[in-house]
C-alpha cells in the first residue's frame, strides 16, 4: 500500500510477531498521509528495521514504479546508498532487471559491491537465477527468479499450477540459492489458492530464503490460531543444517532444518489424494524432545495441533490432506 497509515500496521505486525524487518514497497517516495521519514521514526520506536523497494531502471525497463533512476549510474547509486545508511535503512529490494544481457549482469555486481560499502543488504526481484554470488557478497540475502505467491493477484492459471509447482521448486530453483517466493498466504487474493492452510504454513520451512517475505495481509497473520501463529514467530530465516527426508518432484517433499538445537520439519503435498507419512527421526541427537505438530484439520482451511514427546528412535506419523502440508517444531526437553 502507498499509504503511511497502512504501512504503519505492517510495522506493528512485524513487532508483534518478532520479525526483524518490514518492507516498504514500490512508490514509497509518493506515499499518502506521511513520509518515509515518519515511517523510519515509527519503526525505530517499534524496534523494526526497514527495507526499501527500488526500481532497477534505467533504460533497460519501462516500469514506472518509483523510485527509479538511482541504481544504474555508480555515483548516483553510491549517493543513494550513503543516504540510506544515514537513515538507518537495513536493506533494499531491487526489481525489474528483465534481462541477462552483459550490461545487466554487470549491474548486479556493481550494485552488490556498492551496497557492501554502505552495509546495505540486497534482495533482487524480476531477476536472473542465483549464480553463487552470495559467496562473494554475503549481504545478498535472497532473490526471486521464481513464480511466487504474488501471482495469485494477476495470473488466473497460477492456483492450479502451484499445486505441483510448489513441490518441484525445492528440488530445482531453491537448490541453487535463496528463493524469495513471497510465501505463506492464507487468505485469498484475486485468484483463490487451492492449497490447504497447513501447506501454506509449511512453505516457511521448505523454502529457504535469507529474508522470508510473508505475503499475506496483516489480519491474516494476527487472526491465526495460537499454534500456527507461534510457529511463524519462532521459525528462523537462517539455518545450521538441512536434511532431505523424502519426496518426489511434483508429488510431495519433506525437509528437516535445524537452528541451534531445535528442528523444524515440514511437508508440502501437490497431490489430490491424501497421504500418510512415517517420518524417520534418526537425524535427532540422543535425548528426549518435545514436538508441536501442526497438520491439516478437518477442512482444508483449518489446522490440527498435537504435542508429543519423542526420541531419535521414534517416527513421526502424519496424515496429509488434499494439497496439504504439515510442520513440526521439535525442541530438546530440558
Amino acid at each position: 500500500p502507498q499509504d503511511h497509515d497502512k504501512l504503519r500496521r505492517w510495522i506493528d505486525l512485524a513487532a508483534e510477531m518478532g520479525w526483524e524487518y518490514s518492507l516498504i514497497d514500490a512508490n514509497w517516495t509518493i506515499m499518502k498521509n506521511g513520509t518515509i521519514h515518519d515511517l523510519i521514526a515509527y519503526a525505530n520506536e517499534k524496534g523494526v528495521g526497514l527495507l526499501l523497494w527500488y526500481n532497477s531502471g534505467g533504460p533497460h525497463n519501462q516500469v514506472t514504479e518509483k523510485p527509479r533512476g538511482t541504481m544504474l549510474l555508480r555515483d548516483v547509486r553510491r549517493f543513494e546508498f550513503e543516504l540510506l545508511k544515514k537513515w538507518g535503512i537495513k536493506g533494499v529490494k531491487i526489481d525489474f532487471f528483465q534481462s541477462d544481457k552483459q550490461n545487466i549482469m554487470q549491474l548486479y555486481h556493481d550494485i552488490l559491491k556498492d551496497a557492501a560499502d554502505f552495509e546495505i543488504m540486497v534482495n533482487f526481484h524480476g531477476c536472473t537465477l542465483p549464480r553463487g554470488w552470495h559467496r562473494t557478497y554475503p549481504h545478498m540475502m535472497t532473490s526471486e527468479a521464481v513464480k511466487g505467491e504474488e501471482c495469485y493477484s494477476f495470473d488466473k492459471r497460477y492456483p492450479q499450477m502451484a499445486l505441483a509447482y510448489n513441490t518441484i521448486i525445492p528440488f530445482t530453483r531453491n537448490v541453487v540459492g535463496s528463493m524469495d517466493h513471497t510465501p505463506v498466504m492464507f487468505w485469498d487474493n484475486r485468484y483463490p489458492h487451492l492449497t490447504s492452510y497447513a501447506h501454506e504454513l509449511a512453505q516457511s520451512v521448505v523454502y529457504e530464503s535469507g529474508w522470508i517475505h510473508f505475503a499475506d495481509g496483516v489480519e491474516a497473520y494476527l487472526e491465526l490460531p495460537e499454534a500456527p501463529k507461534r510457529f511463524l514467530k519462532d521459525v528462523p530465516a537462517a539455518w545450521d543444517d538441512t536434511r532431505f527426508l523424502e519426496g518426489y518432484p511434483g508429488k510431495y517433499v519433506v525437509l528437516a532444518r535445524r537452528k541451534g538445537s531445535q528442528w523444524f520439519v515440514a511437508c508440502l503435498s501437490g497431490e489430490e489424494a491424501p497421504r500418510t507419512l512415517k517420518v524417520d527421526l534418526g537425524f535427532l541427537d540422543a535425548g528426549r524432545y518435545e514436538a508441536t505438530i501442526i497438520t491439516d484439520g478437518s477442512a482444508p482451511r483449518t489446522f490440527k495441533t498435537t504435542n508429543r514427546t519423542m526420541t531419535a528412535s521414534d517416527r513421526l506419523d502424519i496424515s496429509i490432506g488434499r494439497y496439504g502440508g504439515c510442520v513440526a517444531h521439535v525442541r530438546p526437553l530440558r
